[in-house]
């Protein structure tokens, strides 16, 4: 090339480029911020913004919480919020007032384990994240309201959340209203003697800590001593959902054990049925739906009485089960290890006639029993109900009688049964179940047929490979002189035991559930503060709403105490109580200076996430959690949204029980006591997919980085700089750091802009489904962007070259079937399909009207596209002569004569079989359509002068001639 040949740059200087685009990019990011472009202004005030913006229709669009990782994004991280951002910006322009931002979950473990490690308080790691991921996804676009923008850990916003921890304190479920109601009210009823005080002592004559401990029966906040997963090694307990199957926790892979520990729990299970019910009125994924009545895991059973005689005297075991009608064919029941009976009933020596596989080679049943409550402790809740081949338990040593027969029935205790559900103890009825049946032989325990198996294998279970575990079949071999279910169906029998029951007050029907009460403290230092301190005697007392927020004091110590993993026999100890200042104070609560202790356990970082969508709508207002009228205008109950919430709330499907579980929860609570008028926070529930990366291992399995590796000859070499090639494997997976495969949008972003990251994600594919990364294909994308620029500016001059002229029909035609398309697929979260509309229509101009496209198209197509690209969006709308943004401007509409398309073609059927092809208009009536059937010449000749008896005309698409 000589020096005087012109290069692309010299050629078109005005090509846009990755150069232009970032220049492009900050100053419009740079507007839109100066002008508060995305401010959403509150119906009464609250909050400044273009008042006749309130009078639109609103819209809440949100994004589930994103934790600020010390990493950073990678380009798998924004896909929901690029959606969301699309969506928003696509509702502006259609006419809607949008509320759209983002905060930022910033309590938690990850931010603790870090400070731990490097001596950095997390508050300062933490919020040194949170500017580095606010500056990627300002560089994204995203159109935010940052005015309504907090992290969970500011003071002001914690505040809240102790106030409505307090609110949950200061309740008590009423079963009769089927609501919460404050707790004075239950105290009144206590003191006018309305409601019967348990164990029926006068209100007066109770001390206070005896109140406070009937209370604590009732609040929808309490303490217990319970069963909780122990983590030694984090020095922490953990929710069930954070262990993972294998036993271990979901951070630090440490071994989590049982033990038992007085904790702070939230009573969900109040609102068991109306979490269950109001599901049906929700806009939610069937699966996601479906997870969360799992979890809730309603059943309909009857709780049954087992008397048994024990080692310190006359005991009833309560059992909960759904196969009630089997009650004959209970030998033996099993406690949970944890359960309270366990060391009541369990005797000195082992009864006459012992057998040898039973005590589990232990001298007595106490080492027996202890032995094995050592052994369950070390497993988590997963491994104990998994189906392992091999079944443990021990004989504790007591008889049950069996209320039907009366026959005794062995006591054993074994881990597959779980003080989590139920009563921690079962009935066992090993012909008709499968567990019980693999125990049952284990143990050579006898077995009882009592429900006639319908596929041939006889009535004797000793002859069966497994239980006939079926809803099919007879009752038999249940009968006693007072009742009888012999040939009666499940249904029937289940019905009539539960009457005997009742009548004889050994039992009754009832409703169990699954779902736990809310294991709600954590032994760390990075979370919100309880509001609670304790008097003398240890009793519990809220704090006034004046103290809040309880603030975090400055430690030196960030950690829990750890121990050994391995070690079960530990205790947690927490960091603030290592805080003597701080937990030690003397307040008046109203009866005097008293000196109380704070309570030194913190919240889960569930917490701050169970409520932010009420903080969005009214974020500086210090006298309410939310206004009434903020909220009643975004999340009140309309047509459409019985329940009322959130709009449109998208984010990962990982998130379909604890969070939105919790967070129903929660705002349940708060609609009961009148604080909103929404009794669900999200109405429509979004869940994206997953971008997906190819990872590539070594010959050790060790990942390699993507980026040194080349594809050749159908193989994957690692060719690392320096360094000599090597085969790798290649498989597809996550997007992580650790995995050597992760692209960040600054990457992108600098190669090729912003807008380009924003089309190539929202066109890799439908939303809610998984896709892979490919880098080479983004450049696609990119040259959508200059051919789009091409049309409107010239790339030598910089001129805009549209013209005034009308364009002809056929392209009058593509751009309002275009108009159409687009507008329902960016409604409905369609973006891939958007964008290829868009593309079409792009290409049709380049090919037919290159150098003049008419203004009345290039506007359009701008106002199309602004959604997904929004930068250079507004630069070619500037440059066509409009001022400010396009960011409210009305989105196109289309014509609905032009938008439909101009023939249709019919199929025209003979016997059944095609004969032909007609192209006709889509208004056509069935008498033409009919007429112009039979005359084309195809279908005469099949016809072949045969008598046509009868025409069926589905117009425009069908005709279907008989013979």
């Amino acid at each position: 090339m000589s020096d005087t040949t012109p290069t692309a740059e010299t050629a078109a200087p005005h090509r846009y480029t990755a150069e232009l685009a970032a220049e492009i990019e900050r100053r419009w990011q740079d507007h839109w911020d100066e002008h508060g472009t995305f401010a959403a202004p509150n119906p009464s005030g609250e909050l400044d913004g273009e008042p006749e913006l309130a009078a639109r229709p609103k819209k809440f669009i949100m994004d589930m919480f994103p934790y600020p990782s010390g990493a950073g994004l990678h380009v798998g991280h924004p896909l929901g919020y690029i959606a969301t951002d699309v969506h928003a910006r696509h509702q502006r322009m259609t006419g809607h007032n949008v509320l759209h931002t983002l905060g930022f979950d910033a309590f938690g473990l990850p931010a603790e384990q870090y400070a731990v490690q490097t001596g950095t308080h997390p508050r300062v790691s933490t919020e040194a994240n949170i500017v580095t991921m606010k500056a990627q996804l300002r560089r994204l676009g995203l159109g935010h309201d940052r005015r309504r923008s907090f992290a969970t850990i500011d003071p002001e916003y914690y505040r809240w959340t102790q106030w409505i921890f307090l609110r949950i304190f200061n309740s008590w479920y009423d079963t009769e209203a089927d609501r919460a109601r404050p707790i004075e009210e239950l105290v009144r009823q206590f003191e006018d003697g309305v409601r019967q005080v348990p164990g029926g002592r006068p209100w007066s004559e109770l001390t206070g800590r005896e109140r406070a401990d009937v209370l604590s029966g009732y609040r929808l906040a309490y303490e217990a001593q319970s069963p909780v997963n122990w983590s030694p090694g984090l020095g922490t307990v953990l929710a069930n959902e954070e262990v993972t199957a294998d036993g271990r926790s979901e951070r630090g892979n440490f071994p989590v054990f049982k033990a038992n520990l007085r904790q702070w729990r939230m009573r969900i299970t109040a609102y068991a049925d109306r979490l269950l019910t109001d599901l049906d009125v929700l806009d939610w994924p069937e699966a996601i739906k479906l997870q969360q009545r799992n979890w809730i895991g309603r059943s309909e059973g009857a709780r049954v009485d087992f008397p048994v005689h024990g080692g310190d005297g006359e005991h009833a075991i309560t059992v909960f089960t759904t196969r009630q009608d089997t009650l004959f064919g209970a030998t033996y029941m099993v406690l949970a290890p944890e359960h309270e009976l366990v060391d009541a009933i369990v005797p000195a020596a082992w009864p006459e006639g012992t057998h040898d596989v039973w005590t589990g080679g232990h001298a007595t049943p106490a080492e027996a029993v202890t032995a094995y409550r050592k052994q369950a402790a070390a497993k988590s809740d997963v491994e104990r109900q998994a189906e392992a081949k091999d079944k443990t338990g021990v004989f504790t040593g007591a008889f049950a009688a069996n209320p039907v027969s009366g026959e005794p029935v062995p006591v054993f205790v074994a881990d597959y049964v779980l003080m989590g559900y139920g009563t921690g103890a079962i009935m066992a009825v090993p012909a008709h179940d499968t567990r019980d049946f693999a125990f049952a032989r284990a143990f050579e325990l006898p077995m009882r047929c009592v429900v006639e198996p319908t596929d041939g294998r006889g009535t004797d279970p000793a002859s069966w490979d497994d239980a006939f575990a079926s809803y099919d079949g007879k009752i038999v071999n249940s009968a006693n002189d007072a009742i009888s279910l012999d040939g009666l169906g499940v249904v029937e029998a289940k019905a009539a035991v539960t009457e005997w029951l009742n009548e004889r007050g050994i039992g009754e029907g009832t409703v169990n559930y699954r779902l736990r009460d809310w294991l709600f403290s954590r032994q760390r230092y990075w979370g919100e503060p309880f509001p609670i301190v304790y008097d003398e005697e240890g009793t519990a007392h809220a704090l006034p709403d004046s103290m809040l927020p309880v603030e975090l004091p400055e430690v030196e110590d960030y950690s829990p105490r750890t121990f050994d993993p391995d070690d079960a026999n530990t205790s947690p100890e927490t960091p603030l109580s290592r805080n003597e200042d701080w937990v030690t104070v003397e307040l008046d609560l109203g009866d005097g200076p008293r000196r109380y202790r704070r309570e030194t356990n913190t919240m889960p970082n569930w917490a701050g996430s169970c409520w932010y969508e009420l903080r969005y709508l009214d974020p500086f207002n210090s006298e309410q959690l939310v206004s009434p009228e903020a909220e009643e205008y975004w999340m009140g109950p309309r047509a459409g949204q019985p329940a009322g919430g959130v709009d449109l709330y998208v984010g990962g499907a990982e998130h379909a029980v604890l969070h939105l579980l919790y967070a129903r929860f929660w705002h349940k609570v708060l609609y009961d006591l009148g604080h909103i008028s929404s009794f669900e926070p999200f109405h429509k529930l979004y869940n994206q997919g997953m971008i997906q990366a190819f990872v590539y291992r070594d010959a050790r399995g060790i990942p390699v980085p993507a980026a040194e590796v080349v594809e050749s000859g159908g193989q994957y070499i690692h060719t690392p700089p320096g360094g000599t090639g090597e085969v790798v494997t290649r498989v597809q997976g996550k997007m992580g750091k650790s995995l050597k495969n992760a692209v960040t949008p600054d990457e992108i972003c600098a190669e090729y802009g912003a807008d380009t990251l924003r089309l190539y994600e929202m066109a890799m594919g439908p939303l809610d489904v998984s896709r892979p990364w490919d880098t080479r294909a983004v450049v696609g994308q990119y040259r959508l962007l200059q051919r789009l620029w091409r049309n409107v500016v010239d790339e030598a001059t910089g001129e805009v070259t549209v013209v005034d002229t009308e364009p002809d029909e056929q392209t009058l035609r593509a751009l309002h079937k275009t108009i159409d398309g687009v507008n329902g697929d960016l409604a409905d979260l369609r973006f891939n399909t958007a964008i290829a509309k868009i593309t079409e229509l792009n290409n049709h101009l380049t090919r037919t009207v290159a150098g003049a496209v008419p203004r009345s198209v290039a506007e359009p197509l701008v106002l199309l596209i602004a959604p997904l690209a929004p930068h250079i969006a507004e630069e070619l709308w500037t440059r066509l002569g409009h001022s400010g943004s396009l960011a409210h401007h009305a989105f196109p509409v289309a014509d609905p004569a032009l938008a439909r398309d101009e023939s249709v073609t019919c199929v025209v059927q003979v016997k059944g079989k095609v004969k032909a092809r007609l192209e006709v208009a889509p208004t056509i009536s069935d008498a033409d359509l009919e007429a112009a059937a039979l005359a084309d010449p195809a279908v005469v000749a099949a016809l072949g002068g045969a008598a046509v008896r009868k025409v069926i005309v589905r117009a425009p698409k069908l005709v279907n001639i008989v013979v």
